[in-house]
């Protein structure tokens, strides 16, 4: 299933945010969004989610979802957002009981995600006793359990130290590898994007409008942690954003 983007536009009040942004995410594919603070980039992923209603143009979705998909969208966010009452187990199970599932089958693609998230041996351990890292991986697993068309991805390792953020990096990459998705990826680190992405979308400062599309060719399961080409594509990436990024920073602190 592809996602298509028709013109969208929103405003809070006043202040305009995004301004008739076209775009076609497509099945397979990890789509990165960068820009300066303040772009609008989380409020695009709300409106792609259907959190949140645009001022102007639509959502569309073209093509049916994976036949066994029990949601085509599907959020992970910054801060993992998992009860702290359930078990590893328990959390990913949260998303499968609103479904018509016999107890096996719910217990087959619990113990399917977890075993591709790394999680299997941490299914009975409750969120306090998880690192960072583990609690970002159980919202993935999660996630991956209704098999969703698209999952979103709202800035998902930011809350992580750098160590910790690379091993999920990594981890990102071998579920992908592995099992190709659909992403919408929201970040502010350049390094994830040309890491992840197949497509970078680069937002201008707001009202958010896309500057320019990068597409990398290059499998990503072949983009290494040094590699020179991607350190170039890194550095034209910021060269597109520094000066609004700068002039974002200004406003966010005086204004």
């Amino acid at each position: 299933m592809d996602l298509v983007l028709d013109r969208i536009s929103h405003s809070y009040g006043d202040t305009e945010v995004l301004r008739d942004l076209s775009l076609t995410i497509r099945a397979g594919q990890i789509v990165c969004i960068i820009g300066p603070s303040g772009c609008g980039k989380s409020t695009l992923l709300r409106i792609i989610g259907g959190l949140e209603q645009p001022g102007g143009g639509e959502v569309l979705q073209e093509g049916a979802p994976p036949a066994d998909s029990l949601n085509p969208l599907t959020y992970v966010f910054q801060d993992f957002a998992l009860l702290p009452w359930r078990t590893a187990g328990g959390n990913v199970s949260l998303a499968l009981e609103d479904h018509s599932l016999t107890r096996e089958r719910r217990e087959s693609i619990i113990s399917d995600v977890l075993r591709r998230t790394r999680l299997s041996e941490f299914r009975d351990a409750l969120p306090r006793q998880l690192s960072g890292g583990m609690k970002q991986r159980v919202a993935i697993a999660r996630a991956l359990a209704v098999n969703p068309a698209v999952m979103l991805l709202d800035e998902p390792l930011s809350a992580l130290d750098a160590q910790t953020r690379e091993l999920l990096l990594d981890d990102l990459i071998g579920l992908w590898s592995r099992q190709p998705f659909t992403a919408v990826y929201i970040t502010h680190n350049l390094g994830e994007a040309v890491r992840l992405g197949h497509r970078i979308v680069v937002l201008s400062r707001r009202p958010g409008v896309i500057r320019e599309v990068v597409e990398i060719d290059r499998p990503i399961e072949q983009r290494g942690i040094v590699d020179a080409e991607l350190e170039g594509l890194q550095k034209r990436l910021w060269t597109l954003i520094r000066d609004e990024a700068a002039a974002a920073d200004k406003e966010l602190v005086h204004g």
